[in-house]
Parts: structure tokens; C-alpha cells; sequence
């Protein structure tokens, strides 16, 4: 598969760039998805945050009939251990990378960008963000899993292991339940990170408070 640079939409800060957050839609969804949320997040403008907001290339799901839509990777089955197609979550991870040398290319340090994802993004987040080799500000995975299931991902990066992590999930979630992201928050707190767990009444989705709480973090993280 030839790696052709990930369309993205693109919110530049009203002050001099200073730090980006990435921020990696879910399944079937676009980068217009989470886009609206950005003026929610309350960050003061002299933070120069850019926000990136790139579209999964379109290609068949299995676990939904096939039909061709925006997907980072196909997903197989229910199965947490053999739910993700590995060779599609390596491809989307070096479209990924690709995307945050390229900001860090245009001048901003890696210990000012901050991965984020929702579902299938926030798996590539995880997965992306515990494997790069330059240290990131921050990696924030909300409603998701470790793609590798009960294990966690080989050639895990040490300039990430002291990166702060932010986990969210619903309580109600229908698409991705509970115990998936808690699981993966374990193995992750087992192997050492530093994450935060916090789970709120919802669904398969994004509260306002809880967008409230991730500004306060993506301040803290960006500030430092």
C-alpha cells in the first residue's frame, strides 16, 4: 500500500503555533466528526494549539457486510483478540507518524503534540502513540481497546513510557463495552504508563462535561 499523506481538516490557532493535537475520528465517521469540539475544549488562545483532524481512507469491514466506508482498519470479528486486521492498523499507523513528523517538520517539538482518539481512533492512538520513537506531550484514547486484545503491543517505545495517558469510557457503551477499555487501561497500568481511567454515564459517545475535562487535561499537558 503506497502511503499517501492522510486529508485532514486543519483549525490553526489564533496565536503563534505552539503545540497540535491529532485527533483521530472513529468508524465510519470523517475528521468533521470531532472538528465542532474544538472551541468546547475551552483553551486560552495563548497556548497556539493546532488542531489536525485527518479522514481514514475508505475500505470494506467485515463486521459490516463488507460495505466500504472510513476506517483506519478492517475490523474482523467480535473478538477482542482477533478484532483487528494487524496489517491495516500498521498501515494506518505509519499514515499516522507520517502526520505527526510532518508537524513536528513545520516546527513544532514532539513533546508538544498530543495523540487523540475516539474508538477506532483512539486505538490507533494507543497503538501509534506507545510505539513512536520521540517523546509526545500526551496520548488520550476515548470509548476504545489495545488492538492486540489481552497482550500489549510489541516494540513499544521507551521515549513513551513516561508519557501521560488519558482513558475514557462510556458505561452504557453498545459499540465497544466497558470491560474492553478497562482491560486495556489494566495492561496498560500493569506495564508501567501513567493513565488516568475515568468512565461516565453515556454511550458510544462524547459528553459536554466530559469534552470540559479533556481541555483541563490537554492544558496541563500543553502548558508543561
Amino acid at each position: 500500500m503506497s502511503q499517501q499523506p492522510l486529508e485532514r481538516i486543519t483549525i490553526e490557532p489564533q496565536s503563534q503555533c505552539r503545540a497540535c493535537v491529532i485527533w483521530l475520528h472513529g468508524l465510519g465517521d470523517s475528521g468533521a466528526g470531532f472538528a465542532p469540539v474544538v472551541p468546547l475544549l475551552g483553551l486560552p488562545d495563548d497556548l497556539g494549539v493546532r488542531f489536525i483532524f485527518p479522514h481514514a481512507p475508505n475500505m470494506p469491514v467485515t463486521i459490516n457486510q463488507g460495505y466500504v466506508m472510513p476506517a483506519w482498519y478492517d475490523i474482523k470479528g467480535m473478538d477482542v483478540d482477533n478484532r483487528a486486521d494487524m496489517a491495516g492498523v500498521l498501515a494506518s499507523e505509519l499514515a499516522i507518524s507520517a502526520l505527526i513528523e510532518e508537524q513536528i517538520a513545520s516546527g513544532v517539538p514532539s513533546n508538544k503534540i498530543v495523540l487523540a482518539g475516539f474508538s477506532q481512533g483512539g486505538v490507533m492512538s494507543l497503538f501509534t502513540g506507545l510505539r513512536f520513537a520521540q517523546r509526545l506531550a500526551g496520548i488520550m484514547a476515548l470509548s476504545c481497546y489495545l488492538p492486540t486484545g489481552h497482550v500489549m503491543p510489541d516494540n513499544l517505545n521507551e521515549a513513551n513510557r513516561n508519557t501521560p495517558l488519558l482513558q475514557q469510557h462510556g458505561e452504557q457503551d453498545e459499540v465497544v463495552p466497558l470491560a474492553l477499555g478497562r482491560a486495556a487501561y489494566d495492561l496498560i497500568s500493569k506495564a508501567g504508563y501513567s493513565s488516568e481511567w475515568h468512565t461516565y454515564p453515556m454511550g458510544h459517545s462524547v459528553l459536554p462535561n466530559q469534552l470540559q475535562e479533556i481541555g483541563q487535561w490537554l492544558k496541563a499537558r500543553l502548558s508543561e
